[in-house]
């Protein structure tokens, strides 16, 4: 894949090497614990204590919470406090061009509908991370929160990607970021909000059928963004087969057969290796969102 020399995004916030977001909350809520007893003995204190309350419990009724407006909304220039490679830095610079590319495919495919593409971050970090859907491990692997419309990605996935799951390539790495910003699409077009209403009170096996077309379809508009790098001439011989492998590798039969356990398609969520191969080469043959169709196709 023919990235290097291309435009970076600027909507890449680099929080390898910090500190975990929440340090502050944390230490402003031991601040308040030992300070309690002197504002219980104090009316004012009473009185300020039982307000902030107010405002807290109040801010939640109207969906606002305090904690991560507190905590995210502090400001991010805090350089790493850890030296990293040229490799580390090389894959960090990758990742930032290919989130670039998607950001001119989106904003192309909304702005001929008429639309305002509302470009998403993507957040480096290391080992563990806050963001507003709640604290994640690496372990998670890549993912996309809707609640402050934020791509997080641990570089060391793709290490795993290549060494454990033997999908090695750039075009590999590519589709994992395409992949998770096709949630972000999703977002905006209201699609994650209506598979929510849709498993409502539905049982397991329906929420999780649910889940696996919303993946799939995430997939496609991968391949869609792949679609629109073909066309610009960024792709080498084998860079399609690359993506396809790493899709197939992270099929859900697959995942459950190299941990040992029994192939169980009620219990899948992201579909099996075969669907995502199949959707994602959808939108790579065709770049056309309306074939993205999973939530009505029969799969």
């Amino acid at each position: 894949m023919d990235w290097r020399g291309r435009r970076q995004s600027r909507n890449v916030e680099d929080r390898r090497g910090q500190p975990m977001r929440g340090a502050g909350v944390a230490g402003g809520v031991l601040l308040l614990l030992r300070f309690l007893p002197m504002m219980l003995r104090s009316k004012i204190g009473r009185v300020v204590l039982v307000l902030g309350v107010l405002v807290f419990f109040g801010a939640r009724l109207l969906g606002i919470d305090l904690l991560q407006v507190i905590d995210g909304g502090a400001p991010t220039t805090a350089q790493p406090t850890q030296e990293f490679t040229p490799q580390e830095q090389e894959l960090a610079e990758f990742v930032s061009v290919v989130l670039a590319d998607t950001e001119d495919t989106w904003n192309n495919i909304f702005a001929a509908s008429g639309e305002r593409y509302q470009e998403p971050r993507l957040v480096l970090f290391s080992n563990r991370v806050n963001s507003a859907c709640g604290t994640a491990s690496s372990a998670v692997g890549p993912f996309y929160c809707p609640a402050d419309n934020q791509v997080y990605l641990d570089l060391v996935f793709f290490r795993d990607l290549k060494s454990q799951l033997g999908a090695p390539g750039d075009f590999a790495k590519a589709y994992v970021i395409a992949h998770e910003v096709g949630h972000h699409v999703q977002n905006l077009m209201g699609i994650s909000q209506k598979v929510r209403a849709a498993g409502a009170g539905k049982s397991s096996a329906q929420v999780n059928e649910l889940s696996v077309r919303q993946e799939l379809q995430a997939d496609c508009f991968a391949g869609v963004w792949g679609h629109n790098a073909d066309n610009q001439q960024l792709l080498d011989e084998g860079d399609l087969e690359e993506a396809l492998t790493a899709a197939s590798a992270i099929g859900d039969d697959r995942l459950q057969h190299r941990g040992g356990g029994d192939v169980v398609p009620d219990s899948f969520t992201h579909g099996n290796s075969e669907q995502r191969m199949t959707w994602f080469k959808r939108g790579f043959d065709t770049g056309d969102i309306g074939q993205c169709d999973s939530f009505s196709a029969q799969l």
